[in-house]
């Protein structure tokens, strides 16, 4: 003990000796000198292994000789380190004076055991850049007072400092001795644990490591203050996100532009492509699927064995990973002894080191691999994997770049899931280039990550701020900021969505406030996101390359420019994709403008970083590349614009209206991109733009110009310049409220036009409440449409939009409790109801109000809708279980007391839950008692014996229809694998006196049993044998569905559209065979068949619409349409012949001309009328037409009554005149004509009314 601390002492001593002759040859500065002092010598090499080289030597002890090689290079890294301190200090202009203001400081930093730490990780042969990043952070939390200078070059100091290490390594033999030593050390460890002599499988620091490595949110490259975020623990900020489960195909991918579609296929990155149809099918299938919890699917075992997780670029996969590591780690160690190991492999780092020979396999790689969590040996490892006790993660199968290797390694996964299938395993990737069919074949299930809903996205939030934020005032104040900026866009609600942007967000929103405008918050981001693409050291590490630096504003400038040519491509903005060569080329281009010396290479190594690295743009496989997300394609691509007009001045504003409002107005993909140009320029010019899309003719677009124009105007922030411009905007939206159609319409049939009319008035109102909110003459206009306007839609719409608006204001509250208690429509009050419990729920009064309205209102569906809006607001709350005993049992109202009665069963936890109860319930009087009953008792004791009997019993002799087929669906559920189930299905698909319940049950045999081979069978015979119409028409969309592919089948479909007696049945076959073969030539000779000869007129006009629809191209279709027009027998017929030969052929100009004979020629008022229609709705406000509708109105035959079905024709061309030529000279003597002279009562009351309105 004495000899060594004797020794110390001498070493010190002769150290000091040594740094005096070794400091007195160098040139270093002042900084150097003055802190390396004795003392601080001496306190510097006394924990010379602990802290300098704890990363570097693994040895547990070090011998004496080998002690002084290590301190002499340790003091000459920290006197290279401070001497490159003060050269960057000086760089910046300080005095000598100021400098020395820094020594304390420095002093203080360079006594951190971390900083000594990463400063003698430079001496890792292996490394390549130590972490500068965690530098600056400690200075900013050490020493906050002596701050240093924006442009203060911690990157580049600390490659300076790498490069004179790996000098003083080179120059100092001995040191190199010792680590080639460390080397050889590892190797030998490594030699020794193949050869099974080292077992370590140390489970608690394995936790730790995982702890070490994932614990910490690696927020490093998103916030570049400096700030540590301490408390903010990845464990503690997790959100499980939802998950749809993907059965038959990625649906986005097949929404990719052909191009890159096609070059994905040759390449072999992607399957085969899908026909629109079949498409449209199975993302609707998709759609359908439940969302589940990522961590409910990831936690059934039973169910979920072998899992992929898709998703975008920053949306949750690798965070869900080290999630479940940490979720382990966190765990003590006698609970985790009997828990599933998690092993988290990054393929990409798996790949680099089977790459290079240091693994042959997962095992290997596990047990003595760098980039592993935490070397565990892998002979211990394998008897843990054969026992099942392990969950093993793989994480970024996109990252494995080369598709070759991809294959490989998918190799790997379905290898290892071989040799140990007890284990859960969960694969990440990336949507596009993924293809699923090989681990779909492994039996793995795929699920996409959805981006955060609403309420996560507001619990990340809270989370957020709860552990970033001490000051309580501060916390509250950016909470609701955050909040509040989310919530007022809808552009920024999507980008949100993204768990990586939405943390951006959080940053940013810390710091400096979300800005109000969109473009601030995504120039911000993007700040953020490029300052993560270092292309300066990709330059410098290419040997070829002369360095200049690339700022962010250069990258701005490139990401522009990408983003404008994408968007002038062909796919445009829908398409956010680019080849790499038309990346290269763009980079090039730009890069010719700066001081690059070789702008060709330059570019092409920004792309190749792009390929492993996500930035602002990321790889998307096949040679071509992508925004990570739209929204930045969308604000590049409107800054390009905007920069071109302001700095280039090589778009004038005419050209701006014309060129680029002008030409996408109609498109809304274009409709953010517009409105963030209307942001970033100035009032006037907007004025102008909105001016130019007040004059485009809108109205078969739903008037989006108009639309488009008020949210521009939302985009300015100095309105005062354009008052008249806003002013005449508005009157032109509050006349939209009160919208009619150009053409006659049926309202009580014809549903598009409904529609239509519905979509423009109530859409006028939002963007009046949305752009001018801040006129008290806007809430008087609103509270007028809430409770006077004649259209109830607008009605409706007022008040959602009046309360959302004004919400803060005393007096809206108030105003929905009037409406209702004192307004005479049911629908309304209803949605008042709607929103005072949504948005006033906190308030003590809204309880008891809608508490009294569920009580003793007259109408029973606005009690109804009281009680649900209790049971969303105060679900929790103990008095509303009372409350809803109550109404369960003594509302006079069935419908009201199932609300009640339902909602208890759901969340009341008591023995009105209990096995026994719903027992009993199955055989209640109730119908929907026993409804409730059987799906509770199915969901929650399927695995009760007596369960499956009850069911049974249900589906065979309840009394009502609706019960047996619930009863039936719940079996199937339950008991799919039990081999009575199969035979029950069919004795009850046959047998059941209800033909609802038989196609229920023929529904449900194919969806459990599709594959067996009896099935195709019993659906042919359903298909001929059931009396039913519906039966055998839905056992024929069934086969189709199930075996299209089987070549007996489509001759069996096609035969059942001849013979069966029943037109629907005939119908549907025909829907289904163009809808499974409309390229087989026989099924289209077949249709031209059956539209002239099927003795069924219903038949012949599906037959009609199948042509058209499927073969509008063809001349032949055309020439039959344009003859059934006239020559068929059924007026019907001929109407929806005329229909289809519009929408299909309007632009032929016989199409006209055919339709204005048949005004006069046809002898059915239905066709006639029908006729007059399609052609104002296809020609509108043609001069050449109006005497056309003049002739039908004073000319055509019509007699007798009429109803709305079949109106006549006269006043259907009359409203069409009035609508289409106001000022049209002989308009008003007609209408007054009309008036007097018709011969139909209806027709002389139209035109007086109108007259009426006409002279005021």
């Amino acid at each position: 003990m004495y000899i060594l601390v004797f020794r110390i002492s001498t070493d010190t001593g002769m150290l000091i000796e040594w740094f005096g002759t070794w400091i007195a040859g160098k040139a270093f500065g002042f900084l150097v000198k003055t802190i390396i002092s004795k003392e601080f010598l001496e306190e510097l090499v006394k924990d010379y292994a602990k802290d300098f080289f704890r990363n570097i030597i693994h040895n547990a002890v070090t011998a004496p000789f080998q002690r002084e090689p290590l301190q002499k290079a340790e003091v000459m890294a920290f006197a290279e380190f401070l001497q490159l301190m003060q050269q960057d200090l000086e760089y910046g202009e300080l005095s000598k004076e100021e400098i020395e203001n820094y020594t304390q400081p420095l002093q203080q930093f360079l006594k951190q055991p971390e900083v000594k730490q990463i400063l003698g990780d430079a001496f890792d042969y292996e490394c390549e850049a130590i972490n500068t990043k965690r530098l600056q952070e400690i200075w900013y939390q050490l020493v906050a007072s002596s701050s240093l200078s924006e442009d203060f070059k911690w990157k580049k100091i600390g490659r300076e400092y790498l490069s004179k290490v790996k000098k003083i390594i080179r120059e100092f033999p001995e040191m190199r001795a010792i680590l080639d030593s460390q080397n050889i050390e590892q190797i030998k460890e490594n030699t020794q644990a193949i050869a099974g002599i080292i077992s370590q499988f140390d489970l608690k620091r394995y936790q730790e490591a995982i702890s070490e490595r994932y614990g910490n949110l690696k927020l490093d490259s998103l916030d570049t203050t400096g700030y540590a975020y301490n408390e903010l623990k990845l464990w503690r900020m997790f959100i499980a996100q939802d998950v749809r489960e993907v059965h038959q195909v990625l649906p986005r991918v097949h929404e990719l532009p052909k191009e890159h579609f096609r070059r994905l296929r040759e390449t072999d990155q992607i399957e085969a492509e899908i026909a629109a149809e079949e498409l449209q099918k199975l993302t609707r299938v998709y759609l359908e699927q439940p969302l589940l919890s990522v961590l409910d699917v990831v936690n059934n075992k039973q169910s979920y064995k072998y899992v992929v997780i898709l998703g975008d670029p920053g949306s949750g996969k690798s965070t869900l990973l080290q999630y479940l590591a940490l979720n382990w780690s966190e765990s003590p160690l006698d609970n985790v002894i009997s828990q599933p190991i998690p092993l988290l492999i990054e393929l990409r780092t798996y790949m680099r080191r089977r790459d290079g020979n240091e693994c042959h396999n997962f095992l290997e790689f596990l047990d003595k691999c760098s980039g592993a969590i935490e070397h565990l040996n892998q002979h211990q490892l394998h008897q843990q994997l054969q026992a099942g006790n392990a969950l093993v993660m793989f994480d970024g199968l996109d990252e494995v770049f080369d598709p070759g290797k991809r294959e490989d390694v998918i190799t790997d996964i379905h290898r290892f899931t071989n040799e140990y299938p007890n284990v859960q395993v969960i694969v990440t990737s990336r949507v596009i280039g993924y293809k699923p069919q090989r681990l779909r074949d492994a039996e793995f299930r795929h699920f996409m990550l959805q981006d955060l809903n609403s309420a996560q996205i507001q619990d990340f939030i809270h989370r957020w701020h709860e552990l970033t934020f001490s000051d309580e005032a501060d916390k509250l104040r950016k909470w609701e900021r955050l909040l509040r900026g989310i919530e007022n866009s809808k552009a920024i609600t999507e980008l949100a969505g993204n768990p990586l942007l939405l943390t951006m967000m959080a940053i940013l929103n810390r710091n400096q406030e979300l800005p109000r405008d969109r473009n601030s918050l995504y120039e911000q981001a993007s700040r953020v996101l490029l300052h993560q693409w270092d292309v300066e050291r990709a330059l410098v590490e290419d040997k070829r390359l002369d360095h200049k630096t690339i700022d962010y504003k250069d990258k701005q400038a490139m990401l522009r420019q990408v983003a404008y040519s994408m968007q002038t491509s062909g796919a445009g903005l829908a398409g956010n994709v680019i080849s790499a060569d038309q990346l290269e080329n763009i980079l090039t281009e730009y890069l010719r403008t700066t001081e690059i010396n070789q702008p060709r290479q330059a570019a092409r190594v920004m792309r190749e970083q792009l390929r492993t690295r996500n930035f602002m743009l990321c790889f998307l496989g096949a040679d071509y590349y992508a925004f990570v997300h739209r929204t930045f394609l969308e604000y590049f691509c409107a800054w390009e614009f905007v920069w071109r007009f302001e700095k280039e001045r090589s778009l004038s504003i005419e050209d701006l209206k014309t060129e680029v409002f002008g030409k996408h107005w109609r498109d809304e993909t274009w409709h953010e991109v517009l409105l963030l140009i209307a942001g970033m320029i100035d009032a006037k010019f907007v004025g102008e733009i909105i001016d130019y899309l007040m004059v485009q003719d809108g109205e078969e677009n739903k008037f989006i110009n108009m639309f488009l124009a008020a949210k521009c105007l939302v985009e300015v922030r100095n309105r005062s310049l354009i008052v008249s411009i806003s002013d005449k905007l508005l009157n032109y939206l509050k006349n939209l409220t009160k919208y009619d159609i150009w053409y006659y319409y049926r309202p009580e049939y014809d549903s598009e036009e409904i529609k239509f009319i519905r979509d423009i008035r109530t859409q006028a109102v939002r963007e009046i409440a949305a752009a001018w909110q801040d006129s008290t003459e806007t809430k008087t206009f609103l509270q007028q449409l809430a409770t006077v306007n004649d259209d109830s839609d607008v009605r409706q719409k007022a008040i959602q939009e009046f309360t959302q608006a004004y919400k803060d204001d005393p007096t809206t509250q108030t105003f929905l409790q009037e409406i209702v208690t004192a307004n005479n429509y049911s629908v309304e009050r209803r949605i008042a109801i709607q929103e005072l419990a949504r948005t006033y729920k906190n308030n003590p009064t809204t309880k008891s109000f809608l508490q009294q309205i569920a009580t003793v209102d007259d109408s029973w569906d606005v009690r109804m809708t009281a009680v649900q809006e209790l049971i969303n607001a105060y679900r929790y709350d103990p008095a509303t279980k009372a409350f809803l005993q109550e109404r369960a049992t003594m509302d006079d109202d069935l419908d009201v007391r199932r609300t009640a009665a339902q909602e208890l069963n759901q969340t009341c936890k008591d023995k009105s839950t209990t096995k026994i109860i719903l027992q009993e319930r199955t055989n209640a009087d109730d119908d929907f008692v026993r409804i409730i009953a059987v799906q509770k008792l199915a969901q929650t004791y399927k695995d009760d014996l007596e369960t499956k009997t009850i069911l049974q019993k249900c589906a065979t002799v309840d009394k009502r229809w609706e019960v047996r087929r619930i009863a039936i669906q719940e079996l199937v559920k339950a008991y799919k694998n039990e081999p009575t189930t199969k035979t029950f299905l069919k004795e009850f698909a046959i047998r059941d006196d209800s033909w609802d319940v038989r196609k229920t049950a023929l529904q449900e045999l194919v969806k459990a049993y599709k594959d067996d081979s009896t099935t195709k069978i019993f659906l042919q015979e359903l298909t001929t044998m059931d009396k039913h119409w519906d039966v055998r028409r839905t056992a024929i969309q069934e086969l189709v569905k199930a075996y299209k592919d089987d070549s007996t089948i489509k001759i069996f479909i096609h035969k059942r559209a001849i013979v069966d007696n029943d037109s629907d049945v005939r119908r549907t076959a025909v829907q289904e065979l163009v809808k499974a073969y409309k390229y087989d030539l026989t099924i289209k000779t077949f249709l031209k068949e059956c539209a002239i000869t099927d003795d069924d007129s219903d038949v012949r006009q599906t037959v009609v619409q199948e042509l058209a629809k499927a073969y509008k191209d063809d001349i032949c279709t055309k020439t039959i349409i344009q003859q059934l027009v006239t020559t068929d027998n059924d007026p019907d017929v001929r109407r929806t012949a005329v229909q289809e030969l519009v929408k299909a052929h309007k632009d032929d100009p016989n199409t006209k001309t055919i339709l204005q004979q048949l005004t006069t020629a046809d002898n059915s008022s239905i066709v006639r009328w029908s006729v007059v229609q399609e052609l104002a709705k296809a020609f509108k406000s043609q001069p050449e037409l109006l005497e056309t509708y003049y002739n039908c109105v004073v000319n055509d035959p019509f007699e007798g009554s009429h109803d709305s079905f079949s109106p006549n024709p006269r006043r259907v061309a009359l409203e069409i005149i009035i609508k289409q030529y106001p000022q049209h000279e002989k308009t008003l003597p007609l209408l007054r004509d009309r008036a007097e002279n018709d011969p139909d009562e209806q027709v002389r009351e139209y035109a007086q009314k109108k007259l009426k309105e006409w002279q005021g």
